[in-house]
């Protein structure tokens, strides 16, 4: 069966009362990249089927001691 990575960026805004506009101010990120449809989780969807990974937290993580990007 093939993965699918599920954004819960609206989930997350209706929990902090805030607006996905607001977010895109408080994170410094274009409104349009907020859209789900503009981030690309094909690649993590992949290796999650072929690995048979349940959890992404299995492929990724957020590093709270570096901010720099591995990539």
């Amino acid at each position: 069966m093939r993965k699918r990575v599920v954004v819960k960026i609206p989930e997350l805004l209706k929990k902090h009362g805030i607006s996905l506009r607001y977010l895109s101010r408080l994170a410094d990120i274009l409104h349009a990249a907020l859209n789900e449809q503009n981030i690309n989780f094909a690649p993590i969807e992949k290796i999650a089927e072929v690995f048979g990974i349940q959890d992404i937290r299995e492929i990724v993580e957020l590093d709270r001691n570096n901010i720099s990007s591995v990539i």
